[in-house]
């Protein structure tokens, strides 16, 4: 990961058989501790973008809560054909297991 405008992360979503699905995001823009925009690609191994699959726009903000940090992301598409490929390739999931991995690690690292 090189966290910088212009910099990226190229990271690998591995799923619970161990199964590698590559991406790479360009930071576009960063606010440090307000938020930052990055462009998300499939990629392969090497960071080649995978230009014949969906690509998407992250949009990243942290605003102070009472509780802690509050954190809000949306996702942006060019078109819903995109969206919905995406979505067929199992995003939905992915996302909901990373977040409530993010739940537990959050939650056991609180109690030290």
């Amino acid at each position: 990961m090189e966290f910088r405008e212009g910099g990226h992360w190229h990271y690998a979503m591995v799923g619970p058989a161990g199964e590698e699905h590559w991406a790479y995001a360009k930071y576009v823009s960063i606010n440090p501790e307000k938020s930052f925009t990055a462009m998300d690609a499939f990629a392969d191994a090497d960071g080649n973008i995978n230009k014949e699959l969906p690509q998407s726009k992250w949009e990243s903000n942290f605003s102070h809560d009472p509780v802690g940090t509050l954190v809000v992301f949306e996702i942006k598409f060019d078109d819903l054909a995109q969206l919905e490929a995406t979505i067929q390739m199992g995003f939905k999931e992915g996302l909901t297991a990373c977040m409530e991995g993010l739940d537990e690690y959050f939650l056991e690292n609180a109690k030290h």
